[in-house]
């Protein structure tokens, strides 16, 4: 990456580790399985208060949102869009490249019980998930512990053929399980260790967010600041970071956050407003920022489309879920056919507008036909209902 020119050595082994590990049909009404899958999850679900999204701030501190049985660990995002658009049929397989607390998987069984699902998550916690749900449904779901840039090999070895899978759901960004847990350190609002690390202990030599925080400079801070979190008042965060590790290095969450709120006057520390229009903490873009440096998620994500282009039969579908602009802008730009093979090109450089028909027409890929032209967004009462999918953005396209 090219932002690792600034950094020193921990930015090195960061580089080092990343890539050692590395005529359109129309669509018809939502069937009413699909309907009737989506009505029937609604009714267990439970509504819960932001603790912090991706690119998008939590609302007023909430500490009662911890994982209990009573309340399931997620809460799937545009359930009833994802079960239209990837209109699944008896008898066919599906990746799931992000299982997380498997609330799609579990309502894509309920709707179609003779599937196969294969559950990709990076996070060992996930696919613990994923194996006891592969015990409730013998022989149809099979968990692969692994990143986006590990799938080939995984599904080598199951001997998944490339051209082969029939639809493939990619839910991009932090799972609302690994939000709740203090201990993983993505949190707010939540103290707990300066982790971030989605893979957890997989990886023990794997950089995390304190290593981050404490060991960069300031330039290389305020670059990783402005390029992942898009935060204007990075340079004025970079230096409080620098300021306060002088005292005592940074190691929780809340020590960070009480850090970045201290560059700024009391009077602004919840001015920033999301999507709902709440009071969102100043340093929300920060904690985005070093989430997406620390689990390389820009590139993990590419890898993962290229995966999904690769997986898929012709006819196959593909839906992809975003939760803030730099994964969203990626999607889009990669399912209309654009060169992303230099990322650091593509996000650091101005974007390109085509102002005529025939350019427009030309940027148009080979090997991707939208389902829906315009992105898909959350409806108000699934908004209401499931906060954390807020900022959540929706694009499906049928593998040419």
């Amino acid at each position: 990456m090219s932002l690792l020119l600034f950094l020193p050595e921990i930015g090195i082994s960061i580089m080092i580790f990343h890539m050692s590990v590395r005529s359109n049909p129309i669509l018809r009404k939502t069937n009413l399985a699909v309907w009737r899958a989506w009505k029937s999850w609604r009714l267990n679900l439970h509504s819960s208060t932001v603790c912090a999204s991706s690119g998008a701030g939590p609302g007023p501190l909430d500490r009662s949102e911890e994982l209990s049985p009573e309340k399931p660990p997620h809460t799937p995002v545009m359930l009833k869009e994802v079960l239209q658009y990837l209109d699944i049929q008896q008898g066919q397989v599906v990746l799931d490249m992000t299982f997380g607390g498997g609330g799609h998987t579990k309502a894509i069984l309920s709707m179609v019980p003779e599937v196969t699902v294969l559950a990709v998550d990076r996070d060992p916690t996930a696919i613990s998930l994923a194996e006891q749900l592969a015990k409730e449904h013998s022989g149809h779901v099979k968990p692969l512990l692994g990143r986006f840039s590990e799938l080939e090999v995984l599904l080598s070895n199951m001997n998944i053929k490339p051209g082969s899978i029939d639809a493939v759901l990619l839910d991009a960004g932090c799972s609302s399980m690994q939000m709740d847990m203090a201990e993983r350190g993505f949190c707010i609002s939540k103290d707990g260790p300066l982790d971030m690390r989605m893979d957890g202990e997989r990886y023990p030599d794997m950089p995390c967010a304190a290593d981050v925080v404490n060991t960069l400079d300031q330039q290389a801070l305020a670059s990783i600041l402005t390029a992942y979190g898009e935060e204007r008042h990075a340079w004025k965060i970079a230096s409080a970071i620098v300021e306060a590790r002088r005292v005592n290095p940074i190691t929780r969450t809340q020590q960070l956050a009480s850090v970045v709120a201290g560059s700024f006057p009391p009077s602004v520390i919840y001015a920033r407003k999301d999507r709902l229009h709440r009071p969102a903490h100043v340093a929300t873009k920060t904690f985005q920022a070093l989430r997406i440096f620390v689990n390389d998620e820009l590139n993990e994500l590419h890898a993962g489309l290229r995966a999904a282009r690769a997986t898929l039969r012709p006819g196959g579908r593909l839906c992809i879920i975003t939760f803030h602009s730099l994964e969203d802008r990626l999607v889009k730009r990669f399912l209309r056919g654009d060169d992303l093979s230099n990322l650091d090109q593509y996000h650091f450089s101005p974007r390109k507008q085509g102002n005529s028909r025939k350019e427009k027409k030309d940027s148009e890929s080979v090997y991707w036909l939208p389902l829906r032209r315009k992105v898909i967004i959350p409806e108000k009462d699934d908004v209401s209902e499931n906060p954390r999918g807020r900022s959540a953005k929706l694009r499906a396209a049928l593998r040419r």
